[in-house]
């Protein structure tokens, strides 16, 4: 028997901070952020704001929302999507902005997006046929930046397995 062994690679880009990055990406940053201070998170006090740029020019924003009757409650990330895939349903996004941390203490690392909210970004970028460029961040510091979200979910679970 012959075992092959994968080598599966990752690679990001790290910005000292949000000031770093290019003004439309900032922007999109801060629109995060302003959504991350509307979220409803009274039992984890952890909030979570995102941000999407669709081709139109327009800028979708979500937050978690959290619920007594846990796990009925739903990630900044996939609020953000499917609001935008509500609304505007032929519109492929382009980028994501996500800041994320506790409530009132400051968050210095990067916070990627939970594995639900991986696994739904991959199927748009899927049913798109369009690289979705992720941009996450804690409160504070360091922002990373992925080119696709295939960079941060290598093995894809996809409809085809179906």
């Amino acid at each position: 028997m012959q075992v092959k062994k994968i080598n599966l690679n990752s690679e990001f880009v790290l910005y000292n901070s949000k000031n770093e990055l290019p003004p439309e990406v900032k922007s999109l940053m801060e629109s995060a952020e302003k959504a991350r201070n509307k979220a409803y998170a009274p039992y984890s006090n952890f909030l979570v704001g995102a941000a999407v740029h669709l081709e139109n020019g327009k800028i979708i924003t979500g937050n978690n929302q959290e619920n007594a009757a846990y796990p009925s409650g739903i990630c900044a990330e996939r609020t953000a999507v499917f609001y935008a895939s509500s609304k505007y349903p032929n519109q492929k996004i382009l980028q994501m902005a996500i800041i994320a941390g506790p409530k009132n203490k400051p968050a210095f690392s990067p916070i990627s997006p939970c594995g639900a909210c991986r696994q739904v970004l991959a199927e748009y970028e899927i049913k798109q046929n369009n690289p979705i460029e992720l941009y996450f961040m804690g409160t504070e510091g360091e922002v990373a930046y992925s080119k696709s979200i295939k960079n941060i979910l290598p093995l894809l679970y996809t409809g085809k397995m179906l």
